[in-house]
């Protein structure tokens, strides 16, 4: 593999060992089969179960595979920041552990990019046909009215702000999360909403998907949280926290 690869893969991991080496395994053969110049990396997030020897046994046979380990349990956030920031490809993504949106669909971000894009996020409800397996009905519900409250308190103009299933130029991941704050779910909205902060052009791409039964999130709990984190990232905006230097990372 040359000394830095043009795409870069994250997935955080957190009690993923059900799932984590059967998930590598399709997102190397993609890599392969597609001909990406790809590294794939996996955000360990303070996981009590085998994740981590899981994902160094794999790397063992697949160079493209690397493995980061956070300080303990930090959030889903944190792992994305991480994985991003550390990331050498021109152009860096993250995924669910689950694989909700099949990895050969990242193509469909890439393109967005390659005709000048500096985000491109994945959207289940652009195309609602593309869902293959939907979320149950309350879900659905509850993702719904947390996307509206979303783009109405921050002025989001996306049709799904959740999808774990985003891809950034290497500029525009530096900006973004180099300024971000929120380490657990409610991530999301604030790297949207610092990118159209600070003028980055972003696209919502349409994207096959399908619910996995196994999806930790509690619409109720996780759902609350989210609430008063886009509370903070308004105050964030007010003190001007978003608007501050950012310093280029070396690969």
């Amino acid at each position: 593999m040359p000394a830095f690869p043009l795409i870069s893969i994250v997935i955080p991991a957190y009690n993923e060992s059900a799932r984590i080496g059967a998930t590598l395994q399709q997102v190397i053969a993609c890599v392969r089969e597609q001909g990406w110049n790809a590294e794939v990396i996996v955000v360990n997030d303070g996981s009590t179960d085998t994740t981590s020897r899981i994902v160094l046994d794999f790397a063992m046979h697949s160079p493209e595979v690397r493995l980061l380990e956070n300080p303990g349990n930090r959030g889903k956030g944190y792992s994305v920041r991480s994985g991003l920031l550390q990331a050498r490809g021109e152009i860096v993504m993250f995924t669910d552990a689950d694989l909700s949106a099949p990895i050969a669909e990242a193509e469909r971000l890439f393109a967005a990019i390659r005709n000048g894009a500096d985000i491109a996020i994945g959207s289940r409800w652009l195309e609602r046909s593309r869902q293959t397996h939907r979320q149950p009905l309350y879900r659905q519900f509850f993702g719904r009215c947390f996307n509206l409250i979303t783009r109405m308190v921050m002025g989001l103009p996306f049709h799904d702000t959740q999808c774990g299933f985003k891809a950034f130029t290497r500029d525009a991941a530096q900006t973004v999360f180099q300024l971000q704050t929120i380490e657990r779910w409610g991530f999301d909205p604030e790297i949207l909403f610092i990118a159209i902060k600070r003028h980055l052009r972003i696209d919502e791409v349409p994207v096959t998907w399908g619910h996995d039964e196994r999806s930790r999130i509690s619409y109720l709990k996780d759902g609350l949280h989210m609430l008063r984190e886009i509370t903070i990232i308004r105050w964030n905006a007010l003190l001007g926290r978003y608007n501050g230097p950012v310093i280029p990372i070396a690969r």
